[in-house]
């Protein structure tokens, strides 16, 4: 199949060219360990120095609240892991919800081994979560609420300003996981009362092996890696130099082209939308209609199964997912789409495609035709549909 129509970009997105160009120096030719004192060392530092204050002016934030770290899932267990050990004396209790991505989820179990207690709230039927439970659950010995920004599977955006404004009267920490968020939405940390807020490159056309932690001035948490003095002290380890230039060259571009490259992912993921619920019956659209993410379109398909119709998806061309990358290969069924209320069987079937600025309308009607065709031929093959259709029919024939 020559065609090849990448609807992923929630797992991983290509690097940019003008990304890959502006890294290559720092592979060969200022290849200095920016801890060292010459010359060849300083400018790997300055480099360092421009990305972090490129993506600190993307937040609204100080230069020296953001801290480099190897991506997304380094900086959620920062936040969470080092913010119960300096917040301890307070108090033991986290408040989380059930739709996190499990970099959040994994590391509040592995609290709850270590003497912690983890409330995880629910969410409505389009995966936004509940204000007034999370502000309910709150206890005189909470120390931390962790809400994503936008959910990576439905693409949900959370009233995060709302919870910023709870933690904040209650003087409880906020952290945030932006992963799938930064970069398809303005941030401003101050406007939000975000406290720690965590991102990574490979989310926005850049480098994989890259990502922050932005934190607060004045939140006293220590260091998640130890080993060296790196990251003023916060983070040790050689810094990703090639990364760094990489992951602050796409901030600049993202933030460049966020208005326009949205609005178009906006158009086509409602082509996409529109055509596909009102062109196959017994298809639900997953998350809030409007309140989701500018590239996100995810569906459940009722009596098929989502890996079967991944694979005859990517026979044809179009690469597609069922939900996280990070679960990939599980045989159960998304923990946000249960979490939302769909039963098992539904939620089985479920397809999640996530748009770039490269998509185009062409593009667009390829990707329904063929999905119409799919679902048709696995409901043909079903069982279960033959039963339903029977079953529906003999009922009006009564």
């Amino acid at each position: 199949m020559d065609k090849k129509i990448y609807l992923d970009n929630a797992a991983t997105t290509p690097t940019r060219p003008a990304v890959v160009e502006a890294m290559l120096p720092y592979f060969t030719e200022f290849y200095g360990n920016p801890s060292s004192v010459y010359e060849l060392s300083n400018v790997c530092k300055k480099a360092i120095v421009n990305s972090r204050e490129t993506i600190a002016k993307s937040l609204g934030a100080d230069a020296a609240e953001i801290y480099f770290t190897a991506g997304g899932s380094e900086a959620d267990n920062w936040a969470l892991i080092s913010t119960c050990e300096a917040y301890k004396a307070k108090g033991n209790h986290i408040i989380t919800s059930k739709i996190e991505h499990h970099a959040v989820l994994h590391t509040c179990e592995y609290l709850e081994k270590n003497g912690f207690e983890v409330t995880y709230v629910d969410v409505d039927e389009n995966g936004l979560i509940k204000l007034g439970e999370l502000e309910a659950a709150i206890r005189p010995t909470t120390i931390l609420i962790s809400v994503m920004f936008a959910n990576n599977e439905i693409g949900t955006i959370q009233p995060i300003k709302e919870i910023g404004e709870i933690a904040k009267k209650h003087d409880i920490l906020f952290h945030t996981d932006a992963v799938q968020a930064y970069g398809q939405l303005p941030i401003n940390v101050d406007e939000y009362h975000i406290d720690m807020l965590s991102a990574s490159g490979h989310k926005l056309n850049g480098p994989k092996g890259i990502g922050f932690l932005y934190i607060r001035k004045g939140v006293k948490i220590g260091s998640y890696i130890h080993g060296g003095a790196q990251e003023r002290h916060r983070r040790a380890g050689t810094e990703n130099v090639p990364g760094i230039v990489g992951f602050g060259k796409a901030v600049e571009i993202a933030m460049e082209t966020m208005k326009e490259r949205t609005e178009k992912e906006v158009e086509l993921r409602d082509l996409l939308i529109n055509r596909i619920v009102k062109e196959i019956p017994y298809t639900r659209l997953n998350g809030h209609r409007t309140k989701r993410l500018p590239n996100n379109a995810n569906f459940s398909f009722q009596f098929i199964e989502g890996e079967s119709l991944l694979i005859m998806l990517d026979m044809q061309g179009i690469c597609g997912s069922s939900g996280s990358a990070c679960t990939s290969g599980s045989l159960d069924p998304s923990h946000v789409l249960l979490s939302i209320g769909l039963p098992h069987e539904i939620a089985h079937g479920s397809l999640r495609l996530t748009l770039s600025e490269d998509i185009t309308e062409e593009d667009i009607n390829y990707v329904v035709d063929r999905v119409k065709e799919i679902v048709e031929r696995l409901r043909s093959m079903s069982p279960l549909y033959e039963d339903y259709l029977k079953n529906n029919q003999n009922r009006n024939n009564v």
